[in-house]
């Protein structure tokens, strides 16, 4: 396997599919991970998914990829139902990372049952930039 398959197939173990928010969080958690550090340890987030389905996916993508979980008490979740992420580590440093509503749109209206893994597929092969605005 190459690295995005093992990456996607990671992603498919833990959350038990392969759908669109799953991938997005993952992603958003490799970008925070570039910006923050990968220690999940040294920093938290906030998403603002709530804990709806299919939205809250969106949890289990950046649990896989930037560490901070449940568990380990570094991760919120507010139920604003947005896909929207806001990661700081312990020296203040923050990124919020929020979906493109284009994007959003085109996932809730074309995404079904039948085409979700071959579209969470070419979203994966996506660029941070066409995904994602940041701040």
């Amino acid at each position: 396997m190459n690295k995005v398959n093992d990456e996607l197939y990671q992603i498919q173990q833990f959350h038990g599919h392969l759908g669109p928010y799953v991938v997005i969080g993952y992603m958003m958690g490799k970008l925070a991970n570039e910006y923050l550090g990968s220690d999940p340890f040294s920093k938290s987030v906030v998403v603002c998914t709530g804990l709806a389905p299919p939205l809250s996916c969106l949890i289990d993508g950046i649990q896989i990829s930037s560490g901070c979980t449940l568990g380990k008490g570094n991760i919120t979740v507010q139920p604003d139902g947005i896909p929207k992420a806001c990661f700081t580590n312990k020296n203040g440093k923050r990124i919020e990372i929020s979906l493109k509503p284009n994007i959003k749109h085109e996932i809730d209206t074309t995404v079904t049952e039948r085409n979700a893994e071959s579209y969470s597929k070419q979203l994966f092969k996506k660029s941070n930039q066409d995904l994602f605005d940041m701040s």
